[in-house]
């Protein structure tokens, strides 16, 4: 089951990564990234519907194994959609934008590698289910406040990292309701509202037109949420060496560093 929901996590996230690309070439296009414009624009729509395919098959794969497998996974999605967003903006990637995500993937690889591919059954109580998404809540605007006072890639960043704490609270709380015995099903009519803050979010840090730094950020934010969250509420195990996953989580965020220096996308 584990190699099913690795698989499905992958194929998700090629297309997290087409719609992630359509998103950000419409948002630095448009005036504004608010949402009822970007409604208006087919391409940010067909960007919309892919994602919303990559997170059915998100599901799948959180039913389907743990959050500390299926989570990094998205990874891939960061490589996917670097040459797609430079195609849509008329232009070839830039070699030194691969070399750094090729770092950010080695680096989230090697957190996969170093954790156990077994984990418990997932369970959360009722309070402890609100308190986790109201904690991410409070987190995203936290950052949402200080991107307002930040220039250049800091503010994308910042809102990206806005954005994966909340999708990675999500992520554990949806793992809580597909894989915990069939409870909680009333979650499902809260997480729309934390869903689509993040992707408010999201359309604010591609706005910025620091797509690369923006997108790994999220895709190093996401994992890092979900699997904290999978070890501290849902007792899944982590690194039995803390090491090696330190220097590979090192290796993740310096590729992140080296993106925020590339050339920005333009509209």
């Amino acid at each position: 089951m584990t190699v099913l929901a690795a698989a499905m996590a992958l194929l998700g996230s090629l297309f997290f990564a087409l719609g992630a690309a359509f998103q950000q070439h419409e948002a630095s296009g448009a005036a504004g990234p608010g949402m009822l414009a970007l409604l208006r624009r087919p391409r940010w729509l067909i960007g919309t519907g892919a994602v919303a395919l990559g997170g059915g098959l998100h599901i799948v794969a959180l039913s389907a194994g743990p959050l500390i497998v299926v989570q990094p996974m998205g990874v891939a999605s960061l490589l996917f959609a670097l040459p797609i967003a430079a195609a849509l903006h008329g232009r070839r990637p830039a070699g030194s934008e691969l070399v750094a995500a090729a770092v950010v993937g080695v680096g989230l690889i090697g957190l996969v590698v170093l954790i156990p591919p077994t984990a418990p059954a997932p369970h959360m109580d009722d309070a402890s289910a609100l308190g986790l998404l109201a904690a991410a809540v409070l987190t995203a605007l936290t950052c949402f406040g200080l991107a307002k006072s930040i220039g250049g890639a800091g503010r994308p960043a910042l809102l990206a990292v806005a954005a994966g704490v909340l999708y990675g609270s999500c992520a554990t709380v949806t793992r809580v309701i597909v894989d915990g015995g069939g409870g909680h099903l009333w979650l499902l009519a809260v997480l729309p509202i934390p869903v689509l803050a993040a992707l408010s979010l999201l359309q604010r840090a591609y706005a910025g037109r620091h797509f690369a730094v923006a997108y790994a950020t999220l895709q190093l934010t996401d994992p890092l949420t979900a699997v904290a969250c999978g070890a501290l509420l849902l007792g899944e195990p982590l690194p039995t060496n803390v090491t090696a996953a330190v220097v590979a989580a090192l290796v993740a965020g310096a590729g992140t560093v080296a993106l925020a220096r590339t050339t920005p996308l333009t509209g």
